[in-house]
């Protein structure tokens, strides 16, 4: 409710001293709940980092803090002024025990959540008040990773340097600590002879991973990635998903190598990723209990797969007869556990698709008409009804249905989708028009933009199209456009699109792409030191009326390896900001024009972080 200015209160009679005492009391009530509401404003520790470039120039010499975290002011850094007033931000560092930190799976704040499904291990993000404001430091000893693709079979020691899991899976081959570098000879608990030759079994059963049929995969529990990685080989693009468990750090490990990887479970939330997206799930004994809460997990692997998609499962119950001596169970009780497991996935509509060794493959239909309409929201399983988007994916709770897909889009999924990599120009109608504007047009002129841009991001920047950059996050795509732009360099492309946005993400996966939705008010779900370059196209402009800079400035340092680069490109005014704030990272930045020199109304900040070392304790 709004209080007009102009009113008045009533006079008594008389108008006298009395009367006179009605507007003074509520002057003096006024100005004291002002001034406590701006003690609580500026008593948070809430620094205001988005401001006017030319207000910034001709304000006075002025000192303000910047703490480790806005519980912690007494610890912090004063911002420096230049002797042309221009303010200078200084990050602190953060303790050294933060040289892993990943804000959203932070295993200190663990036991504030419960332990249902593991749901603890979840995205569970710091409130304002807790989140650290200071410049996570390396391991001692950091160097820059071993460039690709010799990095895929070796990294640094130093870098991860984490020895629980090379002293617990170094008999099942997973990797070996070799003098000052850990080595991966490509094993796994399922394949003992190694990954090529359990890929070459996977794809003598399921034949369109040699043709380009097979472009997108899911890996749930990967390990370190061995899977996705040996696939990159074969043309396949894998997004390797693992939680931040007792298996110390595999995700890091993943990209590390230069494999694409994210910190994730199947546990309470939906993943962040769209339905009928990936071409292949994988499990290779994950230890998900498939056939447990009614077959939730496989619902949820449903959902993600494409219309024609295939699951592949190896470990326990696959091969029982075999190997139920190892895996500390009765041969019954895996038989019972299988037929459950071949149940449930017929009532889903997948089919037995080849079933060898230790390996069994399913196939979900590529219409399923027939099948879809036998499911109700009441039979079991339960067929989804339409009061959730089966899109939406960003703290989104699972949901115990089976997800059929539309009549309107069962007519487009009938036709198989290109193979890779004539895929990489597919355009789905009903994808696209998520988007304002969208069509198949739209996404031709958004290609040829990147295209151009790429190129003029590689002059200015040579490392760029090199082994030195092989890790990319492009955090605010809508159609996939700059990572299309550079599929013939060796490169992964990580293309991030907002979760407050219109979710264009099935757009990328249709291209043959990968990609997740986040919201840039939070942390992302990896592990310091990730990545080689970050590119931001309009994010600040997107997001400045709710996030902070500073806090996505900070994330952005967080998750960006030293002496990797930043392309920020945005509104002038947000750059002049962007700017000051990466100084105080140690952050180098020039200003450039994009492509188009004419276009006053965005500018190019390309920035180096420089590799330093942490502040002995």
């Amino acid at each position: 409710m709004k209080y007009s200015k102009e009113a008045k209160p009533e006079r008594a009679g008389g108008g006298g001293a009395g009367a006179r005492a009605v507007p003074v009391a509520l002057m003096f009530l006024f100005l004291c709940g002002f001034s406590f509401y701006l003690g609580g404003v500026y008593s948070t520790g809430r620094t205001f980092t988005i401001f006017d470039a030319a207000t910034t120039a001709a304000t006075t010499t002025r000192t303000l803090r910047i703490p480790l975290s806005t519980k912690q002011e007494e610890e912090s850094a004063a911002i420096a002024t230049s002797s042309d007033d221009e303010e200078q931000v200084e990050f602190p560092e953060c303790p050294a025990d933060y040289q892993d930190y990943t804000p959203c799976t932070d295993p200190k704040r663990w036991r504030r959540y419960g332990n249902y499904r593991l749901s603890f291990m979840e995205r569970h993000c710091p409130p304002p008040p807790e989140r650290a404001v200071c410049l996570v430091p390396p391991p001692a000893g950091y160097k820059p990773p071993i460039r690709w693709p010799k990095s895929k079979d070796q990294c640094w020691y130093r870098n991860v340097p984490y020895d629980w899991i090379n002293s617990q899976k170094s008999n099942q081959h997973w990797l070996r600590k070799d003098g000052d570098r850990f080595a991966f000879p490509g094993g796994g608990t399922m394949f003992p002879n190694g990954v090529g030759a359990y890929a070459n079994l996977m794809a003598d059963l399921v034949p369109g991973m040699k043709d380009g049929t097979v472009r997108t995969a899911l890996d749930t529990g990967c390990g370190v990635a061995s899977w996705g990685g040996d696939l990159l080989a074969r043309g396949i693009l894998t997004v390797s998903l693992a939680p931040r468990d007792n298996h110390e750090a595999q995700v890091q490990f993943a990209l590390e190598r230069g494999i694409p990887a994210i910190l994730g479970i199947i546990s309470t939330q939906r993943l962040p990723i769209p339905a009928g997206s990936m071409d292949m799930a994988h499990c290779s004994r994950c230890l998900i209990p498939w056939t447990e809460f009614g077959g939730l997990y496989l619902m949820e692997i449903q959902r993600v797969l494409r219309p024609g998609g295939f699951w592949v499962l190896s470990g326990p119950p696959i091969n029982y007869e075999n190997r139920w001596h190892g895996w500390n169970t009765t041969v019954e009780a895996q038989k019972a556990d299988f037929d459950r497991l071949k149940k449930m996935l017929a009532g889903m509509c997948f089919r037995l698709y080849a079933k060898k060794g230790d390996i069994a493959v399913w196939q979900k239909p590529l219409d399923g008409a027939a099948c879809y309409d036998k499911l109700t929201p009441v039979t079991s399983p339960a067929k989804c009804d339409d009061s959730v988007d089966p899109d939406a994916a960003w703290y989104v709770p699972m949901r115990s249905c089976v997800t059929a897909p539309s009549a309107k889009s069962r007519k487009q999924q009938q036709q198989p989708l290109p193979k890779w990599p004539q895929r990489l120009g597919y355009v789905a109608q009903d994808r696209v028009s998520a988007v304002p504007g969208g069509s198949a047009s739209a996404m031709k002129h958004d290609d040829g933009k990147w295209k151009a841009a790429a190129k003029h991001y590689k002059a200015l920047l040579p490392a760029l199209g090199s082994d030195k950059v092989r890790n990319v996050m492009d955090m605010n795509t809508v159609y996939g456009g700059f990572a299309a732009s550079l599929v013939k360099d060796p490169v992964w492309v990580m293309n991030v699109v907002s979760s407050y946005g219109p979710n264009s993400l099935g757009v990328v996966y249709d291209r043959g792409l990968i990609g997740t939705n986040h919201d840039w008010c939070e942390a992302f779900s990896t592990y310091p030191r990730t990545y080689d370059l970050l590119h931001a196209d309009g994010l600040f402009t997107a997001e400045s009326h709710r996030c902070e800079m500073k806090f996505v400035l900070l994330e952005m340092d967080r998750i960006l390896r030293p002496t990797g680069h930043a392309i920020i490109r945005d509104n002038p005014y947000f750059l002049d900001s962007v700017a000051t704030i990466a100084k105080g990272m140690r952050w180098t930045c020039d200003r450039h024009d994009t492509e188009n020199k004419e276009n006053e109304k965005e500018k190019l900040l390309i920035c180096h972080k420089k590799l330093w070392s942490a502040k002995k304790a």
